[in-house]
């Protein structure tokens, strides 16, 4: 008897431990340090809910957007506009508020002696709590897919192999090459300003010089990352990422709308990720060593100006 009593009074205190520290595990591993946060985040104009072709550097399927300003069957230039948030937003959204609403009912019902499944005992509720979790996490996507089937705009298809363009960079890694929706011609010195940006993006996110930054990407694009700087600081670290080196990249798609034009180019690259801590600077996470990442990011330019960054997606 006195067993199972110190049993359950063990049970209840891993229960409250968790209840406490899970916040800060979610928020911690909900996505990775470099700059987007391994989210897909932004807009493509038109085509934001249309995915992009495949190609040779990214031959599988771009991710849906989780954070977009753009709404379904909005065919304005949304990019521009600051960010709302949506479903899976690092905010919470409505995946974070119901995971939270089951896990906080589940884990402080076991104090009570109740739980998601009343009258089983505290491994059964955590069982059930885990289940629960599991299918509303698959009802959710399921009904994301089925949103954005139903809004997927008439356009999107494959690419004539007679708009292909190739383009060697100078890094000597294969460079750019893939497909191009014609009309709008991407010139070799438009994929040194890609390659460009992406050094010079990562260099100002780590240096969390935000005025830099809003020179490099769309507004949209600028308060994702401003709140993604926010929770570093409020988390008390850093995020540093040196030796940004473009690998590989491939040219998906490149249109115009009105006196817009937008570029999507998918790209292989190495980096060195590590978050810091601010107080002390010891590794909190990442390695020192180089990793490879691949994204597929999407530019704008409006008439006369220069390449911004307007949308990253991570890849399947």
């Amino acid at each position: 008897m006195k067993f199972m009593q110190r049993t359950g009074g063990l049970v209840k205190a891993m229960a409250v431990i968790i209840s406490l520290a899970l916040p800060t595990v979610l928020a911690v591993s909900a996505a990775d340090a470099r700059i987007g946060g391994g989210f897909s985040s932004g807009s493509r104009g038109s085509r934001t809910f249309s995915a992009p072709p495949s190609t040779s550097t990214a031959p599988g399927t771009a991710s849906p957007f989780n954070r977009t300003y753009t709404q379904p069957g909005n065919n304005g230039g949304a990019y521009g506009a600051p960010a709302r948030g949506s479903f899976f937003n690092r905010g919470g959204g409505l995946l974070g508020g119901l995971a939270a609403g089951f896990l906080g009912a589940g884990l402080l019902g076991m104090l009570f002696g109740g739980g998601l499944f009343s009258g089983i005992g505290g491994f059964s509720s955590i069982l059930g709590l885990l289940l629960q979790i599991v299918l509303i996490v698959f009802l959710v996507r399921m009904a994301m897919a089925w949103w954005q089937r139903r809004n997927m705009p008439a356009y999107a298809g494959t690419v004539p192999p007679s708009d292909q363009q190739n383009y060697q960079s100078n890094t000597g890694f294969g460079g750019f090459g893939g497909a191009s929706a014609a009309p709008l011609q991407i010139l070799p010195a438009d994929y040194e300003a890609f390659e460009r940006l992406l050094g010079d993006i990562q260099a100002a996110w780590s240096n969390e010089d935000v005025g830099r930054i809003r020179l490099l990407a769309t507004p949209e694009m600028v308060s994702y990352f401003e709140r993604d700087l926010d929770q570093n600081r409020a988390r008390g670290v850093i995020n540093k990422v040196s030796g940004t080196k473009l690998l590989q990249g491939d040219l998906a798609e490149a249109w115009r709308e009105g006196d817009t034009d937008f570029a999507t180019v998918a790209m292989r690259f190495s980096l060195v990720d590590t978050t810091i801590d601010r107080a002390s600077g010891r590794l909190v996470e990442g390695s020192e060593q180089p990793q490879q990442v691949t994204e597929v990011w999407t530019f704008l330019r409006e008439r006369g100006g220069s390449w911004q960054v307007s949308a990253i997606q991570q890849t399947n």
